[in-house]
């Protein structure tokens, strides 16, 4: 029986600078999808671990029937009321169950809504689904008018830009032949925080899951003393600049409210990444894109440092299915080797190994010719 763990990451009034692709310097997003948290883990794992250890751990992701462990990518949680937590999954490519043909007066507001609570992400595509009440709240939203039904507001669905705020700094970038110097601004997300007398609270931050196959403590202690060093030294970029430190929050079990998402309680029929996904199988594709599927993919590509010329180079690209992607059966996945030709130091992986959730969704009218 598999094991699930959510872990937040707290970052107090540390700002965060998370390039993204189609992102530049003066943008950043408000959080890091599952690949890149997998590498940055990956090198504080072998930092704190020696080469000989990633290299046995990265040996139980490629050569195992399943690997040690998957991970979905970080979203959002937020503390609406100092207590209460609001966390944030994405919505999936598919309507919800019971969602009306009729939305032209709130199609608009509902598309907006990328990032549902799990209370409202549970209730449409696993439990009762749309309902009218939902609608009119909707249409209320988009009119700025008052409703007579609250439910989507009260669980946070309207709140999440709210919970971070964004912010460009100046920057100098001195020229070493010339001592010329460039003004330019990098873009950064604050997280939500307090000070209650000499203390940094935070009031909203990152969250992600693990899903082990089986109990694994000496490896799940190992990933959480990596963890703790990478929050030591800041995940992301900008790091000079005291950006991305965060503290860990290992939770032990489960809320109830992630208990059900995980055990819905009707059958399912199909299955939301929450993390990215990558499979070079053309059959295992063949099964997965069907006429029931709906997905967005992205090239995923970036730089290595660490050559022997202290060059960086560019690794390779590969597309990848985000985060949202519904599937007809649970997306495997696999860590894609993305070694330059001339990088000969040792070999750079991408995590394309997927993470998802049942759900079910509006069924689709079959058009006749």
């Amino acid at each position: 029986m598999s094991v699930w763990k959510l872990v937040k990451l707290k970052f107090g009034n540390s700002p965060v600078h998370f390039g993204e692709v189609g992102i530049g310097l003066e943008e950043s997003s408000d959080r890091i999808r599952s690949d890149a948290l997998f590498s940055a883990w990956v090198s504080a794992y072998a930092r704190l671990f020696g080469k000989n250890a990633v290299e046995e751990l990265l040996q139980r992701f490629l050569n195992s029937p399943q690997p040690p462990v998957r991970m979905s990518s970080t979203f959002i949680y937020s503390q609406s009321d100092g207590k209460n937590e609001i966390y944030y999954l994405p919505r999936p490519l598919k309507f919800p169950i019971n969602y009306p043909d009729n939305d032209l007066e709130f199609f608009k507001t509902y598309k907006k809504l990328t990032y549902l609570p799990i209370q409202v992400w549970h209730r449409w595509y696993q439990g009762e689904g749309f309902t009218d009440s939902d609608a009119r709240e909707l249409i209320a939203h988009t009119k700025k008018e008052p409703s007579d039904s609250t439910a989507l507001n009260r669980a946070g669905t309207f709140n999440y830009n709210d919970t971070s705020k964004r912010a460009k700094h100046p920057k100098i970038a001195v020229d070493r032949v010339t001592a010329a110097t460039n003004l330019y601004h990098t873009g950064f997300v604050q997280f939500k925080w307090e000070q209650q007398n000499n203390e940094i609270r935070s009031l909203s931050g990152l969250y992600f899951l693990l899903e082990f196959p089986e109990e694994d403590k000496p490896l799940e202690t190992n990933l959480r003393a990596a963890l703790n060093l990478l929050g030591e030294e800041g995940m992301g970029g900008r790091r000079a600049s005291g950006a991305g430190r965060f503290e860990v929050e290992w939770e032990s079990s489960l809320p109830d409210e992630w208990q059900k998402i995980l055990n819905p309680s009707s059958e399912m029929s199909l299955h939301c990444a929450i993390g990215l996904f990558w499979d070079d199988d053309e059959s295992v594709l063949q099964q997965l894109i069907t006429e029931k599927c709906s997905y967005e993919i992205q090239e995923r590509r970036g730089w290595i440092s660490g050559s022997p010329s202290g060059r960086n180079l560019r690794r390779k690209s590969v597309q990848m299915f985000l985060e949202g992607s519904v599937f007809p059966r649970p997306p495997l996945g696999k860590l894609a080797d993305v070694t330059p030709g001339n990088f000969t130091n040792h070999k750079i992986y991408r995590n394309g190994i997927a993470l998802s959730l049942p759900i079910k969704v509006k069924r689709e009218k079959i058009s006749r010719g």
